[in-house]
């Protein structure tokens, strides 16, 4: 099968829908599928790179991690002709995510969208931040749901929020996989040694993109205050962005800055070795769909101890693989920092965080993604290839711009809906969530 992805966010960004998406890609790939990844240009990115194709992008946009791609689709559709695809995922219902519906509208090709994000979480990053604009997100994301064949939510809870939203009925619950024995095998005590932190330390540990909307200053309020209290416990944070300021200056009004360790951006190894550095994982967001992290931890054998958000439930079980917090509370996080400091209580937490992972791996999920494109496929009727005549090709993309024109009028119309209106629960979809097969 050829699989023509489109994603705004790409290696090299470190983020949970970039990692997604090229952890798909390779298992799709080694299952002897063929991917190609429409995405913008980034600094750093590889010189060369044969199955990806990048479009010109304004980097770190608005001071975000992010790079907003201005796509030219008539640059694309060489290559697309070229590689002849059997579908289309997009990974975003905007800028790249547009593209996607204009190619898979001009060429006849089945649309499948993943909802990686609850972009209401992320409107700070707009000039002119608002209700509206959350409002605006959430309908923009909904109606995008509406252009395509299948939705792919990463977790049952985004797949009943999508519901109570209108989205289309055609939703899957396919959560994205993580490579549980290779997060399994780590070198902690190197890491550790790195950065002069005590064998017998006590680490917290927390990894992410250090943004607003990760909820960081609640859950650095959170830590430093453990450590305040307990001298040999240690913070060890790896991510970067714009919040670590925030961190070092509640670690240093706690009095606790010499222990709290920014390692920056970590991949591969040096990601895998961290997470065997820590003791116990820390979480607090509450804009994660899926919380592809915490996988990570207990995939290296950690307890968490999280805020229950959605896609966060799904994966934290209280008591059993960690400590699921009710809300932001400063002590009831201290509270679970200090059972979990315990290692007899963390060896059988520990237990049930390598099984939890088990169930996230990687080929397994991508395995279930394929079934979905095997389902949408099926279910349509012929399509055009890449030798169709030039006026059918020019014809579809007129109903490609025709369709976007009537999808911006539906989210125009679902900004003047009452706010607090909660739309009808849509009939239950024919497509079957190959998750329970």
């Amino acid at each position: 099968m050829n699989i023509l992805m489109f994603t705004n966010t790409y290696a090299p960004i470190v983020g949970g829908v970039s990692e997604s998406v090229q952890r798909l890609k390779s298992r799709l790939q080694a299952a002897g599928h063929r991917v190609l990844v429409v995405a913008p240009k980034m600094e750093g990115q590889r010189r060369r790179d044969a199955d990806v194709i990048r479009v010109t992008a304004v980097q770190h946009f608005n001071g975000s991690d992010f790079s907003l791609p201005v796509p030219i689709p008539g640059q694309l559709y060489e290559a697309i002709e070229a590689f002849d695809p059997d579908i289309v995922h997009s990974h975003h219902p905007f800028l790249l995510g547009d593209t996607a519906v204009r190619v898979a509208e001009t060429y006849g090709l089945p649309l499948v969208f993943t909802h990686h994000t609850l972009y209401e979480h992320y409107t700070h990053y707009v000039p002119g931040d608002s209700p509206r604009m959350q409002r605006f997100a959430v309908a923009l994301a909904t109606e995008y749901t509406h252009l395509c064949d299948a939705v792919i939510a990463p977790s049952e809870s985004i797949h009943q929020l999508l519901r109570r939203r209108g989205a289309n009925s055609q939703i899957v619950v396919v959560p994205s996989g993580v490579d549980a024995q290779r997060f399994a095998r780590g070198d902690g005590q190197a890491l550790r040694r790195s950065l002069a932190i005590p064998e017998s330390a006590y680490v917290v540990g927390h990894v992410g993109r250090l943004a607003k909307e990760k909820n960081l200053p609640f859950m650095a309020e959170a830590v430093s205050h453990y450590l305040a209290n307990h001298e040999s416990a240690h913070f060890l944070v790896v991510g970067d962005g714009d919040a670590r300021a925030t961190m070092a200056s509640v670690a240093a009004r706690h009095g606790v800055e010499a222990r709290i360790h920014f390692t920056g951006s970590l991949r591969e190894q040096r990601l895998i070795d961290a997470y065997h550095a820590m003791n116990v994982f820390v979480f607090a967001s509450h804009s994660e769909t899926q919380g592809m992290v915490l996988v990570e931890a207990m995939a290296a054998g950690l307890p968490v101890v999280a805020v229950s958000a959605p896609g966060v439930d799904e994966v934290l079980r209280d008591g059993k693989n960690g400590r699921l917090l009710k809300a932001d509370d400063v002590s009831a996080m201290v509270e679970a920092l200090t059972e979990l400091a315990d290692p007899e209580c963390r060896a059988s937490m520990s237990r049930h965080a390598l099984a939890m992972a088990g169930s996230f791996d990687e080929a397994r999920c991508a395995a279930h993604c394929l079934q979905v494109y095997r389902q949408v496929i099926a279910a349509g009727g012929p399509f055009r290839h890449a030798d169709d005549s030039a006026w059918e090709r020019v014809r579809a993309r007129l109903g490609a711009e025709w369709r976007m024109l009537c999808h911006r009028g539906r989210v125009l119309r679902s900004m003047l809906q009452d706010d607090d209106q909660d739309a009808p629960l849509p009939k239950e979809g024919t497509l079957q969530d190959p998750a329970t097969k």
